[in-house]
């Protein structure tokens, strides 16, 4: 006992049940743990029992020990929780010892549970009607994080808030879908300016049609234009420029395109991803364009836009799907000369469904220009770009990357159930609808969800005018949102995130719903393209984004992470590399296609694609299956590449034709493959 209380630190006493708890701590540490009873005498409240503590048993020591404790202590503190008379009986006490005492604002749990825990102004914590150590609070919090079956990542987030407010209350409110913006705040993007001198639009050298409508429109090009204008654009060089949304990339492959055709130096080819994209390039370029040459699209084997407009392959600007124009290329078709290839949102190459099939079309668009003579410049753009220099050097193709973000972007996080999410979306949406920009323009948003019917399920039970947009609405009926939302008669959209590379909604606040795209999450890349949309310049002073989390939520058994785990990850994850991935399935669709394309020099197309391809097996599969007779395709062979079928799929069509199965049944067999 000696030894223990030669080196006390802190006497700290604290009322409990009609007794006193007593620490002692010597080096930060808890020394002792008692438990301290006084008796009334004529001179004052004295030790009647004093009782050390030993895990759950008590040892009956002297209260001269007491005595000798406190003298010894370099500080004594009794705690604030410490009941007025408790407090008075306290100093009599030590008064009658001639000891001196301060009273401490102290952490409640602690001194209940036996330890000292002095509170400031900098560590206490909110709880109720009390403040608690930061310790104590994060016990509390964890316990509300268990009971919401909350991962990792929204406990190191939820955590951190804590100590950065102070109120445990206010963290807790979040997990019940409470806007509270000081707290759902998670960062701030901030806009940024490149230092580049414009280029004037009068010193284009540009055909003087192009040159005229240009420099009627602008008095310089915007900075990322610039930059491609002064490393060769016009020159006929090839770029792949990655620039943010709303920084002008889309111009820059007008530009070299269009000047092309009216310089008679081929027509232009714009590929996009999406048909609805492809729509809209189509109708922006009839309308910008259509009195300097004549534009066509084409979006499919068997897709023709609803207002009866056919395919030209004669027309100056051609506007197609990836798709659109392979399939062109697989049936043979003569696109005649081109001369200026854009390829927009070319980061598509790194997805795992469809990057092997946009690998492959440049690689066969690139043959189809050789073979038939085409000098062709070479265009793609994109705004999210994980390894830009790597990209550029597998497309052989001048990196143009700008990094300016014309307004910033406020991420905010908050988490509710499904069904309340709807709730807070309503709240967002109005709340947004409701303010105007500097600039006289409404706050619309874009609500991103995982599936058709969740759209028209959002959209229905918001407050302000709105409409569902996907892929399975008819072209006018998308023609007629994007005119509507244009006009500022919606105050939001709620579309598939399979859309969120599409069409060009200038919204103000982009609200995620969901985190997946179908039954797959997001990954990095995707979400980063869907929130760039959040804020324009010449519309917004700022975007907002809002990612709207479900404690443990997830929407496939399939998928192994909970949406709380993912929101995080996205939210802090480093932009991933594009590079295309070959499985066996991709690369004997490829190889084919090569071979249909190029007969003998497929090889050469697969060799120069930007993902590996593992050509003799493909080739070997292709001979198993029938696709191929030496270096020619089958019959079945060129049936298969013209309906980009993967041979899973082909083998269970023609099953069912061989065994005469109803049509029905094979293609519920073709839905279940696509669960496998």
């Amino acid at each position: 006992m000696s030894q223990q209380v030669a080196r006390v630190d802190t006497l700290f006493l604290h009322e409990r049940d009609r007794h006193y708890s007593v620490v002692v701590q010597r080096g930060g540490e808890r020394a002792l743990h008692a438990v301290l009873e006084l008796k009334e005498t004529s001179a004052g409240p004295r030790p009647a029992r004093f009782r050390v503590k030993n895990g759950s048993d008590e040892d009956l020591r002297s209260p001269d020990q007491f005595v000798e404790l406190a003298r010894r202590a370099e500080r004594i503190r009794i705690s604030e929780q410490t009941s007025r008379e408790g407090r008075e009986e306290l100093r009599d006490l030590l008064d009658g010892f001639q000891l001196d005492a301060k009273v401490v604002r102290t952490c409640r749990y602690c001194a209940s549970a036996g330890r000292y825990s002095p509170l400031t102004s900098e560590t206490a914590i909110r709880a109720d009607d009390e403040f608690v150590c930061p310790d104590c609070a994060k016990r509390e919090l964890e316990r509300e994080l268990n009971y919401r079956n909350l991962r990792s990542g929204a406990r190191d987030r939820l955590e951190e808030l804590l100590v950065e407010v102070g109120d445990l209350e206010r963290i807790v409110n979040l997990l019940q879908g409470r806007l509270d913006p000081e707290l759902t705040k998670f960062d701030e993007i901030s806009a940024t300016v490149d230092e580049v001198d414009p280029v004037r639009t009068d010193s284009l050298d540009l055909h003087p049609e192009l040159k005229s409508l240009v420099a009627g429109k602008f008095d310089t090009l915007l900075p990322v234009q610039s930059l491609a204008v002064e490393n060769g654009l016009l020159d006929g060089r090839d770029q792949l420029v990655v620039s943010a949304t709303a920084t002008g990339k889309t111009l820059v492959g007008e530009l070299a395109g269009i000047d092309r055709v009216l310089k008679g130096e081929g027509k232009m080819l714009f590929l996009v991803p999406l048909v609805a994209l492809a729509n809209q390039k189509h109708e922006d370029f009839e309308e910008r364009y259509g009195h300097l040459g004549e534009v066509t699209i084409r979006v499919g084997a068997s897709r023709i836009r609803d207002d009866g407009a056919r395919f030209d392959p004669n027309a100056d600007v051609i506007v197609g799907t990836y798709e659109g124009i392979d399939h062109a290329l697989r049936t043979g078709k003569d696109l005649g000369d081109v001369g200026t290839v854009v390829i927009d949102e070319v980061h598509t190459l790194g997805e795992q469904e469809r990057g092997h099939r946009l690998d492959g079309l440049v690689s066969r668009l690139k043959h189809y220009s050789e073979t038939n003579g085409c000098d062709t410049q070479w265009i793609y753009l994109s705004a999210t770009v994980g390894n830009p220099e790597q990209l550029a050097a597998g497309l052989d193709a001048t990196l143009i990357e700008f990094e300016e973000r014309p307004v910033p972007i406020e991420r905010h996080v908050t988490f509710a159930d499904g069904h309340e999410k709807v709730d807070i979306e309503n709240k967002l949406v109005t709340r947004a609808f409701d303010a105007k920009s500097s600039k006289g323009y409404r706050g619309q948003t874009i609500i991103f969800t995982n599936s058709r019917r969740r759209c028209h399920e959002i959209s229905r039970r918001l407050r302000y005018d709105s409409a569902p947009y996907h892929a399975g609405l008819d072209y006018k009926r998308r023609k007629r949102v994007e005119r509507m939302f244009a006009d500022q008669e919606l105050a939001a959209v709620v579309t598939t995130a399979a859309l969120a590379a599409g069409v060009d909604f200038p919204a103000s606040q982009v609200i995620f719903d969901s985190l997946a795209m179908g039954i797959e999450w997001l990954s990095v890349q995707e979400f980063h393209q869907m929130l760039g949309r959040a804020g324009r310049p010449d519309y917004h002073d700022q975007g907002t984004v809002y990612v709207l989390v479900e404690p443990d939520g997830s929407y496939h058994n399939s998928m192994e992470a909970t949406e709380d785990e993912v929101a995080f990850r996205l939210l802090k994850g480093e932009m991933e590399s594009v590079v295309t991935r070959y499985d066996e399935a991709a690369a004997v669709e490829e190889t084919l296609a090569n071979i249909v394309v190029a007969g003998r020099g497929a090889k050469r197309l697969n060799d120069r694609m930007i993902g590996e391809v593992p050509t003799k097996h493909a080739l070997g599969k292709l001979l198993q299956y029938e696709f191929i007779d030496g270096a020619r395709p089958t019959r079945l062979g060129r049936v298969v590449c013209r309906h980009f079928l993967s041979p899973k799929r082909a083998f269970v069509m023609l099953d069912g034709i061989r065994n005469g199965r109803d049509p029905y049944d094979v293609v519920a067999d073709l839905e279940l493959l696509e669960e496998v």
